[in-house]
């Protein structure tokens, strides 16, 4: 059952319980002290008219101004409370994101693109001035509105029945409006996030669209994705309108009704003139709350949405950490697989189809075929980031499910095909900071991939910052960087998909040349057109269409 965007909002505001009820009981306050102040105004009337200049009128002054000052001094803790609630919001939300994104299932990003995720992050910053509104304005004027009513029930029974038929009007209001202006909202939103992924597209490929051509079509498209959100834009707008014009109306009912039956009641002298101005003072108040908490459904209608956004992030499946009974450090690892079968999400044909196939500690594998013959898959289920649909995975004689997926994560690892260096030092790119990688390590995996050279020359060294997806770099530096980061830890499988692609046919061999030496003591399985591999490999395989079609194995390497 999915969730609601209300029950989003709920179990989000339920982590900060404490801060919450602080607003509300600051709020009850504020609205009791604000709703004296008509009573000290009518008492202040009522000494002037009779002609009265004592002491009490004196101190009823001061009361009232203290009042007005209270008021503002509660107002001011509110905001306090309301700033440490948003900075929570945002503390929790950023680690959020930053746990969720790395550990996202595999599959769970099949035909989506993880920068646009990202984006999703910056409705935070909606629910974070949105809930602050919603709490302040809304308790206020909530409970204004009901202190309100009660004490005009004080000065005659027929504000019972307005008090009656103003939630009644609320209440109509709302539940006419909620449904489609969330809608709306929603609708406007998803185009909203289309816009911002074109526009980070066309930044991505400016290259591409310089050309005249290329360029008209990427503003079409603009206009296209703004076309849809202004359209929907203008729907939502037309909601909000909608509850304006209701408000004037109810505006114009309620304060024409009240100021004739008030006066109506001062000419009968069921009402004094100076509960007469006070219960106006009070009118002006309740009418004044409800105008905030219509005008404010347009904010509900901000945060609702934001909330199922960053929703759609969370909603999403992470891997589970399964905890074995013995930390196993792998001396060897042997991978299994038994009539495995793989399919994904929008396709009628398995990408695998009844995979038998054993991988030897040591062994040197190269996977050839065509494009969809299920190489990549198959590479991708063996290293862990894709699970299987059916049959049986087995690392050292150990179902795949019972295993550690961290603890073998930490004995391999994997380049796939895409994969660019982050942001950040060329020191951090290759060792993630990790403490236990010791500099002797480090010299030997600069100088295996043949960095040296290059990070010499460079002023800062490996201290060198790396702009995103490594643009400064020559792709073939970009590569080794990303080599060196794979082998540093001296793994026990190397899996690579199409890792020297970008490099020279002479430099590439050299790599090969290195990644299988004898001295080396991992397993590696890889994709690659670099027919040189199939010299070095001791065994070959080669896919179509989801099986494997051909094994080859050599008795040594080349």
């Amino acid at each position: 059952m999915a969730i609601t965007a209300s029950k989003r909002l709920l179990n989000l505001l339920k982590l900060d319980k404490k801060d919450i009820s602080q607003i509300f009981f600051y709020a009850i306050f504020s609205g009791l002290v604000s709703l004296s102040l008509p009573l000290g105004i009518q008492a202040i009337i009522n000494f002037i008219q009779s002609g009265r200049v004592s002491v009490s009128w004196i101190v009823l002054v001061f009361v009232v101004i203290i009042g007005v000052i209270l008021v503002g001094i509660l107002s001011l803790m509110q905001l306090r409370i309301t700033e440490n609630l948003q900075q929570k919001l945002f503390v929790r939300s950023s680690f959020e994101f930053g746990y969720r994104l790395p550990k996202i299932e595999f599959e769970e990003l099949y035909n989506k693109y993880a920068p646009e995720l990202a984006n999703r992050f910056f409705d935070t910053f909606t629910i974070q001035k949105g809930v602050s509104k919603l709490l302040i304005d809304f308790s206020s004027a909530l409970l204004q509105i009901i202190f309100g009513i009660i004490l005009l029930s004080l000065y005659h029974p027929f504000f019972i029945f307005f008090g009656v038929l103003l939630f009644i009007l609320l209440y109509v209001i709302f539940k006419f409006s909620y449904q489609t202006g969330l809608s709306t909202s929603l609708k406007e939103s998803k185009y909203k996030y289309k816009v911002v992924s074109w526009l980070q597209e066309i930044a991505r490929n400016n290259f591409s669209f310089r050309k005249n051509t290329n360029f008209d079509y990427a503003l079409t498209k603009n206009d296209q994705l703004v076309s849809e959100y202004l359209n929907y834009r203008e729907k939502h707008f037309g909601i909000i309108k909608r509850q304006f014009i209701q408000l004037i109306g109810f505006k114009v009912i309620i304060t024409a009704g009240l100021l004739l039956i008030g006066g109506y009641l001062v000419l009968n002298q069921q009402m004094n003139i100076g509960q007469f101005v006070a219960a106006e003072i009070i009118i002006l108040l309740v009418i004044n709350s409800v105008e905030k908490i219509i005008i404010g459904l347009e904010t509900l209608y901000d945060v609702l949405t934001a909330v199922e956004k960053i929703g759609q992030i969370t909603d999403l499946k992470i891997e589970n950490a399964y905890s074995s009974p013995n930390d196993i450090c792998y001396t060897n690892i042997t991978l299994e697989v038994e009539n495995l079968n793989y399919q994904y999400q929008d396709s009628n044909k398995l990408a695998l189809n009844g995979i038998n196939f054993k991988l030897e500690a040591f062994e040197k594998l190269i996977i050839k075929g065509k494009n969809g013959s299920g190489k990549t898959t198959f590479i991708r289920i063996l290293s862990g980031l894709l699970k299987p649909k059916s049959g049986s995975f087995f690392i050292n004689d150990d179902t795949y499910r019972k295993i550690n997926i961290e603890q073998y994560r930490s004995q391999i690892s994997v380049i796939i095909n895409g994969e660019t260096p982050f942001e950040g030092s060329i020191l951090q790119n290759i060792t993630f900071n990790n403490p236990f990688i010791t500099q002797e390590n480090l010299k030997w995996a600069i100088e295996s991939v043949q960095l040296g050279d290059f990070i010499k020359s460079l002023p800062n060294g490996l201290e060198t910052l790396i702009y995103p997806e490594g643009k400064q770099l020559s792709s073939s530096d970009a590569q080794k960087i990303l080599l060196a980061r794979s082998i540093i830890t001296k793994p026990k499988i190397l899996f690579l998909e199409e890792p020297f692609d970008k490099m020279d046919n002479e430099t590439a061999n050299e790599m090969i040349d290195f990644l299988t030496h004898k001295n080396n003591k991992w397993a590696i399985v890889i994709t690659s057109k670099n027919t040189y591999w199939e010299e070095k490999c001791n065994r070959i395989i080669e896919m179509s269409e989801g099986e494997i079609v051909n094994d080859l194995k050599k008795k040594h390497n080349a």
